[in-house]
């Protein structure tokens, strides 16, 4: 069994890292220039004795080298050394970092090998790596280790110095193309036989055997060379390189009983001796061109190494294969980091047929066949280490990409926002995967769609599924709908195990001793005590510096264990993604076995939850955990705030987190590529999806990109907030807003009749009526006002639907144009794909193109009652705001303690500008009352509840779950919209 130890680098310019049982030993590479006096007595090559009686017919092929041939050949390896550190010098310009290492694999703890290639790395620069297994290793131990080194980012080159029973076909393409830098790989053997090297190595031994017969004044053309002993890789390697070079070549074994013949008609031998002496001086007529390998390769007997090793230090086929093998590392790592760089993209879309009339959403998605999302992947320029592929449709991306692509230019930046909705919905998730479509299917422009995951509680209540619609769709939508990657179930879990700490941690307090809490917080392991580090970083907050925990007075003890929590301030709610009205409010803790400790809390729908709210706005792993941790979770009786770390549960919350910070990869109908991740509520968080997946994606579109944002709800509560609160974060600025309107909306807000879900729609939304349709267009109006506070321009898409009339769609654009949109355009994605959204990408293309003057609202120095009410008046249009005596007291005690420079995330019914949902159009003259304040520390704002808004909705009275059922024999999914 080998030793499993951790690898570090050394602080050296150049070092080899030896690992075997003994451990990690860092050994320091010789820099010393190569000399001419380093050449062994033996040559490689050399000229056939006029003894061998046929010196009358010597050939016209002079293969000897000149005079002195050990310098002749020193200056081949010289050369390739200078090479490859220029090569190396000027990768390191642009990658100051970088140190790459060749990995070598051998059996035993031999140095010889690592003496000459240490020494050769040296002279160019590199770090040797090397790898002792057992001399009697196993298949699957080499393989292990050439899988760890293929994911190991600081190795570029593995060598495998193994005997030939050791490298089977297994073992060989074990090896990572890219890393095969001895060309013993078939990928790597087959681009040789088909003469394209360019991704790949040959082997540097071969390639040293051609490098010292390119250096004779012969040309090869039309000479004979045999092979003789060699098999493998290299056989195939050798015979087509020749071949390339215009040799004839034939291979044979020792036990040949042509072996004398064939080698008497070469003008080339190329042998490997293994047990063999050699060949008898008579057998080699005058001129030929003799090669043994043995100096470059370890015989299958232990027994010959010595003799291998003494030959591979001086001139010939070792030093020369060594530095053509180090030269592969220098190239190897070039390749590296041009992939690391933006690629452009090779998207392949798929084909649409819409079909008319228009089927229902699901019998759309399932018509088309996605692409596999690996195939997606590679044609956005993601590479395969980045990808974490659940299932064939669906992936997570790691963070890595940002690291990657830092100094790639970011692509436009499109927020698709809408007027006041109806119940129904205005279509903004339509538009957002119409628009992308048309920009990267139809225009050939380089797009991404980020769009929130649907919550389970619309899916099954009232909304449906929040995949789009119609043929401006992310497919599979069942999967897009139901549980996707998992991450609201993690933000449920690690809600929900803050909400049972609090508990416990309040029962725990009321029911022990300060002694015993002690004991048990810190507790004896092995007769040792220690403060755990999150424990450290409480008592540093306390401002107790001790770190031995028989050190505290009795005084520092209870400042310790007790957090005092007042369970009546208790903020932190559990959450669950269900509309459950029933968990509105609720009492917990009355089992006998809690002591007496119950109280009242409630449930809140799962993606309220401030955990969601920090996922969508953290930009990578380390500011979550510090967000998490910041969490205000209640108060202490004497007013103090308790957080996440105080209750010692932060990195745990990081632990069920540290997928779901990843967003997910998914596909329009039309196979581009959409970001879904977070999902925040808009009229009860921020409503948009995360910073990391606008980030990821405006580096991989490239600056000639888009990227296409959705906020959630109307553009006075989604967009709003996208400006002041995601922006701010993220430090993007957005180039344009798309808001979305539709005739049926703009009637109801000019007078129309109500608009239930699930039921018919009234004769005033399905007949021509240009006067409503004129006067609800002051909500139109309103709202392009709102953006352009922002100092954004507005493009206008109107979603059409087929029971709109063209005089109604005219009316729209002309007054949104008179109004001050930059464009309006009607949209037919719905119906059409991508290719109804041509006019749309077009208008946005071109807006997105001039300069905007992108602005904050409000200063965050402002007061926490002034930047209130300035969203109040000048986005909402009140005439001032209304605070309850609760809600000052808490906005006293925020500022108290700090918190009173945080953006306002208003949580407002999105049914109307004001707080009056029945209020449509532009209501004025109203007071905006907020109820409540509340604060999400960790997410970074505070959020005011205005009127009687709820955090856990209900559910209809017929909910969407009376039509979802599943088809038991072929698992198909029914009634999912």
């Amino acid at each position: 069994m080998r030793l499993s130890v951790a690898f570090r680098h050394a602080h050296l310019s150049h070092a080899s890292i030896r690992r075997s049982r003994a451990g990690v030993k860092v050994l320091n590479s010789e820099n010393r220039r190569i000399s001419d006096n380093s050449a062994v007595s033996h040559p490689w090559v050399r000229e056939a004795s006029s003894t061998s009686g046929t010196s009358e017919t010597v050939t016209s092929f002079k293969s000897h080298p000149r005079k002195n041939d050990g310098p002749l050949y020193q200056s081949a390896v010289c050369d390739i050394v200078q090479r490859s550190r220029e090569e190396l010098k000027a990768i390191r310009e642009t990658n100051p970092g970088l140190k790459p290492t060749l990995a070598i694999i051998q059996a035993g703890e031999d140095d010889d090998l690592l003496e000459v290639n240490k020494k050769m790395a040296g002279k160019i620069g590199l770090n040797v790596m090397q790898i002792c297994l057992p001399r009697q290793c196993t298949e699957e131990e080499a393989i292990e280790e050439i899988l760890r080194l293929n994911e190991d980012s600081r190795v570029y080159g593995i060598f495998l110095h193994l005997p030939q029973s050791f490298l089977s076909k297994s073992v060989r393409n074990a090896i990572k193309p890219q890393k095969d830098v001895d060309g013993v790989s078939d990928l790597n053997v087959g681009r040789v036989v088909l003469g394209d090297q360019r991704d790949g190595f040959a082997s540097p031994i071969a390639g040293a055997v051609l490098e010292m017969l390119a250096r004779h004044d012969a040309p090869l053309i039309g000479k004979m060379a045999v092979l003789v002993g060699v098999e493998g890789p290299l056989k195939a390697t050798l015979q087509f390189l020749l071949q390339n070079n215009g040799m004839m070549v034939q291979t044979c074994q020792w036990s040949s009983k042509h072996l004398q013949k064939q080698i008497m008609d070469s003008d080339v031998v190329i042998l490997l001796e293994t047990d063999h002496k050699g060949l008898p001086p008579t057998w080699l007529r005058p001129g030929v061109a003799v090669i043994n390998l043995s100096s470059a390769l370890m015989e299958e007997h232990p027994d010959s190494w010595e003799h291998r090793a003494e030959a591979e230090s001086g001139a010939g086929v070792g030093p020369l294969s060594a530095a053509l093998r180090m030269q592969h590392v220098v190239r190897s790592s070039r390749r590296w980091i041009q992939e690391q760089q933006y690629q452009p993209w090779r998207l392949h879309p798929l084909k649409l047929q819409p079909l008319s009339p228009v089927p229902s959403d699901i019998e759309i998605s399932r018509a088309q066949t996605p692409k596999p999302i690996s195939q997606l992947a590679q044609e956005v320029g993601l590479l395969p280490e980045e990808l974490e592929a659940y299932g064939n449709t669906k992936a997570k991306v790691h963070l890595s990409l940002l690291n990657r692509l830092q100094h790639q230019p970011n692509g436009k930046y499109v927020l698709v926002a809408g007027i006041t909705p109806t119940p129904l919905g205005e279509g903004k998730s339509t538009v957002t995967i119409g628009l992308v479509q048309a920009l990267s299917a139809h225009l050939k422009l380089n797009s991404f769609a980020c769009l929130r995951q649907p919550s389970q509680g619309p899916t099954f209540g009232v909304k449906g599924g929040a995949a789009g619609g119609g043929y401006a769709q992310v497919i599979p939508m069942e999967e897009f709908n139901l549980h996707l990657t998992g991450d609201i179930h993690a933000i449920t879990a690690a809600n929900n195990l803050v909400a049972a700490a609090i508990d416990a941690r309040i029962l725990h307090e009321a029911t022990q001793s300060d002694k015993a809490l002690y004991s048990r917080l810190v507790p004896s392991v092995n007769g040792v005590r220690c403060f755990s580090p999150i424990q450290m970083a409480r008592l540093q907050r306390l401002g107790i510096n001790k770190s031995d925990p028989s050190d505290l007075t009795p005084e520092e003890v209870r400042a310790f264990v007790r957090l005092d929590l007042d369970p009546e301030k208790v903020t932190w709610q559990r959450v669950i993604d269900t509309n459950d009205r029933f968990l509105r409010k609720i009492t917990v803790g009355q089992a006998n076995t809690e002591k007496g400790n119950a109280r009242q809390t409630q449930f809140d729908i799962a993606v309220a939850s401030e955990i969601m709210a920090i996922l969508a706005l953290t930009d990578g792993l380390a500011d979550m955990r510090a967000r998490l941790g910041r969490m205000v979770v209640g108060s202490s009786r004497n007013g103090q705030p308790i957080t996440a770390d105080d209750l010692g549960v932060t990195g745990a919350l990081a632990v069920l987190m540290k997928d779901a910070i990843k967003p997910t990869l998914m596909q329009t109908l039309e196979g581009t590529p959409v970001f879904v991740h977070a999902g925040p509520f808009a009229n009860i968080a921020h409503g948009n999806s995360s910073v990391l997946a606008d980030k990821l994606a405006l580096k991989l579109v490239g600056e000639e990109g888009f990227v296409v944002t959705e906020a959630g709800f109307g553009a006075d509560i989604g967009m709003e907030k996208f400006f002041n609160i995601k922006c701010r974060t993220s430090g993007l600025k957005p180039d344009v807003v798309v808001l979305v309107a539709t005739v049926r909306a703009l009637k109801m807000h000019g007078g129309g009749p109500n608009v239930t879900a699930g039921v018919p729609l009234p004769k005033e939304y399905i007949s021509e009526n240009l006067q409503l349709v004129a006067d609800g267009c002051s909500n139109l109006k309103k709202q392009i006002q709102i953006a352009h506070l922002f100092g954004v321009p507005v493009v206008v898409a109107l979603n059409a639907f087929k029971t709109d009339t063209q005089a109604e769609i005219d009316l729209v654009c002309r007054i949104a144009e008179a109004s001050g949109a930059s464009a309006a355009v009607q949209c037919h994605h719905w119906s059409r794909g991508g290719r109804g959204s041509v006019e749309l990408a077009q208008a946005v293309k071109k807006v997105a193109s001039q300069k905007n003057y992108f602005q904050f609202l409000y200063n965050l120095q402002d007061s926490v009652v002034e930047k209130i009410r300035t969203i109040a008046q000048k986005v909402y249009g009140a005439d001032d705001i209304e605070l309850s005596p609760e809600a000052q007291a808490k906005i006293d005690y925020y500022n108290q303690q700090g918190f009173g420079a945080l953006p306002i995330c208003m949580a407002k019914t999105h049914l109307s500008l004001s707080h009056m949902p029945e209020k449509k159009g532009v209501p004025t003259g109203f007071i905006l009352p907020i109820r409540d304040i509340r604060a999400s520390i960790g997410a970074g704002f505070i959020y005011p509840l205005v009127g009687t808004m709820s955090t856990m909705p209900g559910l209809p009275t017929r909910p969407c779950f009376y039509d979802i059922d599943l088809d038991p024999v072929t698992e198909e999914i029914k009634g999912l919209f």
